[in-house]
């Protein structure tokens, strides 16, 4: 068994290979970037190494600096994680020749199916049902709109170095094919330092399930099952789960052998990944092998009870698999949402700067040796205090619950949103909660095109309804009411003018445009101190008891006998007096009064925010790739105005309505801070 590692990676990934190596007496070494020297798995590793600059081409994406970096340190193998250069041969392959492991598969095996357009050649030789395409690298927009219109539309277009949804786009027409081509060619250069893009037929409604296979260099190669995760948006797996909702034993068997033989035909060892596009009478196509470890190995990992990690390093190190195909066990149900920095209510704007707040759930989920596995677990590259770089993805927390049946681990999943606490910068957490309460998710009915369909205008705070919203207001009296008994029992007050708890108050929901709502309110606490109150509100009663103390953003307690976690902190941007309660997603501002304070609250003219109409600002801190117009000239709403690079993705920024650029404010190449104004119209 090795005695020291390097992980050839960064964020959660890195920090999740660490803690195995940990577990099994292996040192391990990390390496990092600048914007990266004081990141979590720096700090978690025995050693660190400085490897370049933020970019990733200048760092995480040089394969002569990490394989020196080995040298240096000792180390005898290298894990390449996810992303980077984990799919890449020709590094695999150095690696190999410079006399250290490579904690994946061979150079040969990536070869063959980390390159999408040379894996579905390898896949029709093998007579595996494959999609439609032309599966040769286009070299212009203009061929690519050609070869899309031969192909008939709808199309994809896909970088065949690519994943995790990066250089990967849908053409439903003869320009979406010529934009998509050039957006997807600039991502995989600049993500993957391979621009070769190719097109196939996308296939309409289609389930995405992938099945886990694992193989040694003994010639053992088994299936751990599927992972559902059809939930995607632009292409990026947002929630998966294992197992499917959908598929059958049967079509589980086959796509698993189907698999096994694709892996077994490339002398696979290591752990990877068959994808298959699924359809609605479960036929299934060969999509592509990522020969890689998977973002979604944690939920495979709860139903089976083994350590991919682990399992990888044994391989690498010659070690024979420790189990046969029966030995393979689907042990309950598991879940993994994707805590992405982006704003759900801004179309998923990247987030990123520092974490002033980064409090997860806890942890109640253990190694599978311990033998216990139902509960909670977090994998993370972050920390409280810590930043977002625009320089990587924006994942900062994989979230994954296993519970005993599907309806269980969703139950367990949003109470784990519930306390998730994110502050400083924006998290997908209030999409997720939606996401899991949609009745086509809790019913299974689903496939890839679940969030265009659904979300086809992007997401609000109306898309989110919760189930009993009277909840809320109910928690913000209760939560006021604490605040109040607290100050009214500090000493020193002077006389007359002592802090008094009343019982009446008036729950005032702050609404857009000064629409607000008024809730008249009772809180009266039991005799018994024991932190209960009955709070009444429009005739409904809650019996809310919580430990709860000031300052404290996560809430848990009881309501009405049945368990709550909710997030409860005082003062907002707008308004420093109101109490912001979270709870399943849904979020309301509140102002706690007394019942004349709220009349005159009442009286209070309504302040409108400035009209920015004029001025095209930048949604995002990012690099100005492309400002797409000139001074004076005329554009139409919907016309393209300027490129962001940020987090590795293109963001286009378009025209919201007609209009005459005046003064054009950012060039080509500058770094955006957020709001920064790009130009004005006239």
């Amino acid at each position: 068994m090795f005695k020291k590692i390097l992980i050839a990676n960064r964020g959660e990934i890195a920090c999740r290979v660490i803690a195995t190596a940990k577990r099994m007496g292996i040192a391990t070494v990390a390496v990092y970037s600048d914007a990266d020297k004081d990141a979590r798995h720096v700090q978690l590793a025995d050693e660190a190494v400085h490897i370049g600059a933020a970019p990733s081409r200048e760092s995480y994406l040089l394969a002569d600096k990490i394989i020196a970096a080995c040298k240096q340190t000792g180390a005898q193998a290298i894990h390449p994680g996810y992303g980077f250069l984990s799919e890449n041969e020709a590094f695999a392959r150095r690696v190999e020749e410079e006399g250290i492991a490579f904690i994946g598969p061979k150079h040969y095996s990536i070869a063959a199916m980390g390159d999408k357009i040379a894996s579905k050649k390898l896949a029709k030789q093998a007579q595996v049902n494959t999609i439609s395409g032309y599966n040769d690298a286009i070299d212009s927009p203009k061929q690519a709109v050609e070869i899309a219109a031969s192909i008939g539309y709808p199309v994809m277009i896909k970088a065949s170095a690519g994943g995790g949804g990066k250089g990967l786009r849908v053409a439903h027409n003869d320009k979406e094919a010529f934009d998509g081509f050039t957006s997807c060619r600039n991502e995989a250069r600049n993500s993957f330092g391979d621009d070769r893009v190719f097109i196939e037929k996308f296939v309409e409604e289609p389930r995405h399930i992938e099945i886990q296979v694992l193989g040694d260099s003994h010639g053992n190669v088994i299936y751990l099952n599927e992972r559902e995760c059809s939930i995607q948006r632009r292409h990026q797996k947002v929630i998966e789960e294992a197992p499917s909702p959908f598929i059958s034993d049967d079509t589980r068997r086959a796509m698993g052998e189907q698999a096994v033989a694709l892996a077994k035909a490339v002398k696979y060892q290591s752990a990877g990944t068959v994808e298959f596009v699924v359809g609605k009478d479960q036929s299934f196509y060969f999509l592509e092998m990522n020969t890689r470890l998977q973002v979604e190995h944690p939920v495979t990992e709860c139903i089976t009870g083994l350590d991919l990690v682990e399992l990888m390093i044994r391989v690498a190190a010659g070690e024979e698999l420790p189990l046969k195909q029966a030995d393979v066990k689907r042990d309950g149900w598991a879940i993994e949402c994707r805590i992405n920095a982006e704003d759900p209510f801004r179309n998923f704007l990247p987030s990123t700067g520092r974490l002033v707040r980064f409090q997860p759930p806890e942890e109640t989920m253990f190694q599978a040796d311990t033998g216990k596995r139902l509960g909670v677990r977090v994998d993370t590259g972050v920390y409280e205090g810590g930043e977002i770089p625009m320089y990587y993805d924006s994942m900062i927390a994989k979230l994954i619950v296993h519970g005993t049946d599907r309806s269980h681990a969703i139950a367990k999943m949003r109470a784990a949103l519930n306390g998730f606490v994110i502050r400083g910068i924006s998290s997908n957490i209030p999409f997720q909660a939606a996401l899991l309460a949609h009745p086509k998710f809790v019913s299974g009915d689903f496939n890839t095109g679940f969030i265009a369909e659904n979300y086809a205008h992007g997401f609000a705070a109306e898309d989110v309804p919760h189930d009993d919203p009277l909840f809320l207001v109910a928690l913000a009296a209760y939560m006021n009411r604490r605040y109040r008994a607290r100050a009214s029992g500090i000493s020193g007050q002077l006389e007359g003018h002592n802090v008094k708890v009343g019982e009446e108050f008036v729950v005032v929901t702050l609404g857009a445009e000064g629409q607000n709502q008024h809730h008249p309110v009772s809180v009266t606490d039991f005799e018994d101190k024991s932190g209960s109150s009955a709070v009444l509100v429009s005739g409904r009663s809650y019996q809310i008891s919580s430990t709860a103390t000031l300052g404290q953003i996560r809430v848990q307690g009881q309501c009405n006998g049945k368990g709550f976690t909710a997030q409860v902190e005082r003062g907002t941007a707008k308004n420093p007096l109101a109490l912001r309660i979270a709870h399943n997603g849904t979020q309301i501002d509140a102002l706690v009064l007394s019942p004349l304070g709220a009349q005159l609250y009442r009286l209070m003219p309504y302040k409108a925010p400035p009209d920015l109409s004029k001025f095209l600002l930048s949604p995002m801190p990012g690099l100005l790739v492309d400002v797409a117009v000139q001074e004076g000239q005329k554009v139409q709403a919907g016309e393209k105005l300027a490129v962001i690079e940020a987090m590795k993705m293109e963001n286009i920024l378009f025209a919201a309505q007609d209009g005459v650029v005046g003064k054009i404010t950012a060039g080509k190449g500058e770094s955006l801070s957020v709001d920064q104004v790009i130009l004005e119209f006239v």
